[in-house]
């Protein structure tokens, strides 16, 4: 069994809306009120925060605050590394889903010479870019970062020059280069993607399991479809982001709520097999947002309660 080590990144500079860096606060007020310890049964870090750059109003349009997101991201992806070095498991717990560039660059850095998969847990495909994004918020571009591609046959936005170092800088944390192949990524629950996502996901065949197609076909059919399809990958990384559960069925509290999306049953359902792999390095949880919640704290708690249930799994194997 591995230690496993929680790092706390309250970050939420790159999405649009403020508060999910106050959602790992959230989720451990759950905790407490649910009469757990698990918040003392093991160790952790904080991930060092640039959040007052939000009051930076010297930011480019198309990519807001990427200097620093990148900042964030390189910091955090040395948080990641180190821990799996030091043959750790890391659950991230983030504020926005920009962090996820951070967590897999990390990843990879610790497995320079291995494969690495991404099971993206998510209503959306965060795989736009500067160049096509149509609200300049990175939390909608992490997994375009990490796979190496700009998209610019979709372009819509002409950025400058200091951007497009940026973002060039953004590719290349952790280690110089792809972090992850593209036909190397699964989503789960993605339904809200706008068309330059579409046109990326049908040319790199990257596959999508709906919420409905794994409802039809089976949990279990389509989760051990996706770790076939990640076979060659001695190492995978999962990103779970909370609105990839029903916001009508759970709550709103998050950034950017989609209706008729997964219960918290199947998303431990999912995790849990995922992880009997052994092959899952790093997990994370982002995009809890408490000022957005109209349900108390039913987000968090939700949130935590997957959390808790998933690691019964990790310390097992």
């Amino acid at each position: 069994m591995k230690e496993i080590k929680i790092i706390k990144n309250r970050s939420d500079i790159g999405a649009g809306t403020r508060g999910s860096d106050m959602g790992i606060d959230a989720i451990e007020i759950a905790a407490i009120n649910k009469g757990s310890n698990y918040f003392e049964q093991f160790e952790f870090e904080d991930v060092i925060t640039k959040n007052e750059s939000v009051y930076n109003k010297e930011n480019n349009s198309f990519a807001k605050r990427i200097e620093s997101v990148f900042d964030q991201c390189k910091r955090l992806s040395n948080h990641v590394k180190v821990n799996l070095q030091e043959d750790k498991f890391p659950i991230v717990l983030s504020g926005d889903h920009s962090s996820a560039l951070g967590t897999i660059s990390g990843v990879k850095a610790a497995n320079s010479t291995k494969r690495v998969g991404v099971v993206w847990i998510d209503a959306h495909g965060d795989l736009h870019s500067p160049y096509t994004s149509p609200s300049g918020n990175i939390h909608g571009m992490p997994l375009a970062a990490a796979i190496g591609d700009d998209n610019v046959d979709c372009q819509v936005n002409d950025i400058d020059r200091e951007t497009s170092e940026l973002w060039d800088r953004m590719k290349n944390i952790g280690i110089p280069g792809q972090k992850v192949q593209p036909e190397d990524v699964i989503f789960f629950g993605v339904r809200d993607t706008e068309e330059p996502e579409d046109k990326q996901m049908e040319r790199h065949g990257i596959k999508n399991y709906k919420v409905a197609e794994v409802r039809y076909r089976g949990l279990e059919v389509c989760v051990n479809e996706a770790l076939e399809k990640l076979s060659n990958c001695e190492v995978i990384y999962i990103s779970f982001d909370v609105d990839a559960m029903d916001c009508d069925m759970v709550s709103y509290g998050t950034g950017t709520p989609v209706p008729k999306g997964f219960d918290q049953y199947e998303i431990i359902d999912i995790i849990n097999q995922l992880l009997e792999s052994k092959k899952v390095a790093c997990l994370e949880f982002v995009e809890v947002n408490p000022l957005l919640d109209f349900k108390g704290n039913k987000m968090a708690e939700t949130a935590f309660d997957v959390l808790e249930k998933v690691t019964e799994t990790i310390r097992k194997i």
